[in-house]
């Protein structure tokens, strides 16, 4: 029932040195397409002072995450919650920051669209919501190797591939976000930080 994720025992401990700083002091992190649940597992635990809230839409992932939780889930990681980012109405209804990892690239663009419409509903100004991923930049030349795995993922989908942060500016900008980091991560992928203005 539990599931394996093999990137996450890599990108755990770089994605929470950029979220130690990122994050607020208190309150409760929602996750948006949590997956495996393994990064809610490890980010619950390296948080202690956070509520973590983990979802996702597909009842595989939920029953992983919970298995997980079950068998070494600290008190502050919340039971899955089942929620699509691309639904026009989420059953949470407040967060004080968003996290997704790894979703924008593998959905089709009515989800990242929905992240920030949904993001713009839950979040307070100023709250952070956080994206990790492979992204394409107009100014910077793209590693070969994000240019391949855009082209398996448009073979397996055409819906999917990824994403220039342009797009995700833009959008982001529509519902009320700006941009206010950018962090290099290992493997080239991107951290990318955005504040409800």
């Amino acid at each position: 029932m539990k599931r394996r994720a093999p990137a996450t025992a890599r990108n755990s401990a770089p994605i929470a040195a950029v979220l130690h700083n990122e994050l607020p002091a208190s309150g409760t992190v929602l996750e948006i397409a949590s997956g495996s649940g393994e990064h809610a597992l490890f980010f619950s635990d390296r948080f202690p002072d956070l509520t973590w809230q983990p979802s996702d839409p597909d009842p595989d992932a939920l029953a992983s995450i919970a298995a997980w939780r079950d068998e070494q889930g600290p008190a502050n990681l919340r039971p899955p919650l089942q929620l699509d980012a691309s639904a026009p109405d989420w059953s949470v209804k407040r967060a004080d920051a968003l996290l997704c990892i790894n979703m924008i690239h593998i959905s089709a663009w009515e989800a990242s669209v929905g992240l920030f419409r949904g993001g713009s509903s839950v979040l307070a100004r100023g709250a952070p919501l956080i994206l990790y991923g492979p992204y394409l930049e107009d100014d910077i030349e793209t590693a070969p190797s994000n240019l391949a795995f855009d082209r398996s993922l448009k073979e397996r989908n055409p819906a999917w591939g990824l994403r220039n942060v342009s797009q995700i500016d833009g959008v982001a900008a529509d519902w009320g976000f700006e941009r206010t980091g950018r962090h290099e991560m290992p493997a080239n992928n991107l951290m990318l930080i955005y504040c409800r203005a």
